[in-house]
């Protein structure tokens, strides 16, 4: 079994923003992930004739830009989703994008039942939106990436798919919210963190994404952890519940692949819809007011004491280095 073709994610989805040196970095990085591809594709296809153009479009789907899709050795209908934006899987525009035709890519196979997500920089899952993004963005491509973040959370929350998080690394902000958006979360034992500091930040959080939250954890566990920014340790978290298990960093992907195999044990048609059951009220929740919130965030990451606290933010990182 081979999963469908991957297409690259169109120029035209990618929202010009005003920081010209940003730009020509994401070029640079674009352009030499396209000739890894290229490359990938070269090396494993040998000459196009001796491969099928099936074979060809398989080793493309697994060189995407920020994405890597491999199929499962042992179990054919499980598919593993490596987030491969570096440094730290940083939610960018392009990158959700990305995901998101990623899971329509895998739901549209047929054969694939279930999806693991992990990083493929071990020590990172993903620190979620990308800060410097919002440093001096313009108004449009605030809304532009808001609008990719919820229609990627919303397709990996609702998918018909199994989903199992892999938790290999640090998990903030956006990282986070995709594990929780996971029907099941394995994290790996080591010092790493996990949670939403969006308030440390100047930043607030979505309702829904609060919602969700409250939904693992409880309603006052997550009503704390908002208001304070808090950030969990792997054993912190697990007693929670904000992951569901812990695991060695080397034994993590194998007790990923064993509790997929336990989901997708289950009848299909029972379980799909018991998941829609559970999360189709907040989707429509989410939906029925996307362009209000939208609109909204694109306004407040526009504000002055916003952007000086960003601002200020970036700079302690650049003191770190």
């Amino acid at each position: 079994m081979r999963f469908k073709p991957g297409l690259s994610v169109e120029a035209s989805r990618v929202c010009v923003c005003t920081c010209s040196m940003m730009m020509a970095f994401r070029k640079l990085n674009s352009s030499y992930r396209g000739l890894l591809s290229k490359a990938c594709l070269k090396k494993q296809t040998g000459t196009s004739s001796l491969l099928t153009s099936q074979q060809a479009r398989l080793c493309a789907a697994e060189c995407g830009t920020y994405t890597r899709i491999e199929q499962d050795g042992v179990h054919q209908a499980v598919a593993i989703l490596k987030m491969n934006n570096k440094p730290f899987n940083g939610f960018n525009k392009p990158f959700l994008d990305e995901m998101s035709h990623r899971l329509d890519e895998l739901r549209s196979t047929g054969s694939c039942q279930g999806v693991i997500i992990t990083s493929a920089n071990a020590g990172i899952f993903s620190a979620g939106l990308d800060i410097s993004e919002i440093y001096q963005i313009s108004q449009d491509c605030a809304a532009a990436l808001w609008r990719s973040l919820i229609e990627f959370i919303m397709r990996l929350y609702g998918t018909n798919l199994v989903t199992v998080a892999a938790v290999n690394g640090h998990a903030t902000a956006g990282g986070c919210l995709l594990s929780l958006s996971c029907d099941y979360r394995i994290m790996a034992e080591g010092k790493f963190n996990i949670g939403f500091s969006a308030t440390q930040l100047g930043l607030i959080t979505p309702f829904w994404v609060q919602e969700m939250m409250s939904k693992a954890c409880g309603a006052r566990t997550a009503e704390i952890s908002f208001q304070k920014g808090l950030l969990y340790t792997p054993e912190q978290a697990l007693a929670i519940r904000l992951v569901d298990e812990l695991q060695p960093a080397e034994d993590l992907m194998a007790a990923a692949r064993k509790q997929m195999l336990k989901w997708l044990a289950v009848p299909e048609h029972a379980r799909v819809r018991t998941k829609s059951m559970q999360r189709a009220a907040l989707i429509e929740k989410v939906q029925s007011s996307k362009e209000e919130e939208i609109q909204f965030f694109a306004n407040f990451l526009l504000k002055e004491s916003v952007q000086e606290a960003v601002g200020k933010y970036l700079e302690t990182l650049k003191k770190r280095k």
